[in-house]
């Protein structure tokens, strides 16, 4: 193969606004099919996308022998058994964030790959492909801002939509999973371990039952990483990085528009410079490393242990926000 064919399971709009269009400009995929729960609205979306085929269920397009991977954007409570269907059909999966609802449910999800050694399944955090974060990793390894010590971060938006998926408890809603799960990542990758301990103060909307609001410390060694997200907020997303010896500041750490510049500032000996980053669509760059893994048969930029680890400190977050105290992850 020289490239890769793929299927897109549902309508999703992040699946029709960014990731089909990554894949067509990738260097190596392309979209072959399209399928929802309605023929018709498969068909339509179809025949707006330029897509070939569509169906109308899931099944019939796992059972299509040309799709070599799948794109799963469906609710959170459907990625691990769609992913596994997937894969019984032969396909590699690149399932959106967060893999599962639960940690014990992401596990049997890794558990479960071990059954298929030649398919490859990522989450699919597409931020952590941007240049900007490549960067960022860079000037920590080089201690550009001395030792780091803590990071803090925000991700909020206002959605009180009851038909929402994000507010349906059932369907694994809540700004946590949402949104909370780019901060707890960006934590992980930038301090490059897991976290030791948490203290999570959790908003359940009375309404929807899912949070509206969380805020979390989670504690590596004597250092820490900071967050609020919160879906009943203004839009709004920032990190900032601190070391002994400056600070790193990124204005648009995980919705970086593809076609816009974006910055992130470098502080140290009193002076502030402005790194600049051309446009460039990280869900592009996702689709590519991707595809180059099953192509070259190598190992994913992001492996399923990952996504596991993420979701035990989702876990831990909500047991602390519930008991109110400290909970070791």
């Amino acid at each position: 193969m020289k490239s890769i064919n793929w299927g897109i399971i549902s309508t999703a709009k992040i699946g029709i606004n960014h990731v089909i269009p990554a894949i067509r400009a990738s260097n190596t995929g392309t979209v072959h099919a399209i399928a929802s729960r309605d023929s018709e609205n498969a068909g339509d979306t179809a025949n707006q996308l330029s897509i070939p085929v569509s169906y109308g269920s899931y099944e019939e397009l796992l059972a299509d022998d040309s799709i070599d991977a799948i794109y799963n954007p469906l609710p959170n409570h459907l990625h691990v058994p769609w992913t596994i269907k997937a894969m019984e059909s032969g396909k590699h999966v690149l399932c959106e964030k967060p893999i599962a609802l639960d940690a014990d449910e992401a596990e049997s999800l890794l558990q479960k790959t071990r059954e298929f050694p030649d398919l490859k399944v990522m989450e699919a955090f597409m931020y952590r492909f941007h240049p900007q974060w490549k960067e960022a990793r860079s000037l920590l390894k080089k201690r550009e801002i001395g030792l780091l010590q803590s990071i803090q971060s925000v991700f909020s938006y206002y959605n009180d939509d009851p038909e929402n998926i994000r507010n349906r408890p059932n369907m694994g809603g809540g700004g946590l999973m949402d949104i909370g799960c780019y901060c707890i990542s960006l934590s992980r990758f930038m301090f490059g371990r897991e976290p030791d301990s948490v203290y999570g103060e959790v908003d359940i909307d009375p309404d929807f039952g899912v949070d509206r609001k969380a805020s979390a410390i989670l504690t590596f060694g004597d250092r820490t990483s900071t967050f609020t997200c919160s879906t009943r907020m203004q839009n709004f997303q920032r990190v900032m990085i601190f070391g002994t010896e400056g600070m790193i500041e990124i204005e648009i750490p995980f919705n970086a528009p593809a076609d816009k510049a974006v910055n992130i500032f470098l502080t140290k000996d009193g002076k502030r410079e402005t790194i600049t980053f051309e446009a460039v669509d990280q869900y592009r760059l996702q689709a590519n490393a991707f595809c180059e893994s099953i192509l070259n048969d190598t190992a994913v930029p992001t492996p399923l242990e990952d996504a596991v680890a993420n979701m035990k400190v989702i876990d831990a977050i909500f047991e602390s926000g519930k008991k109110q105290a400290t909970v070791l992850v």
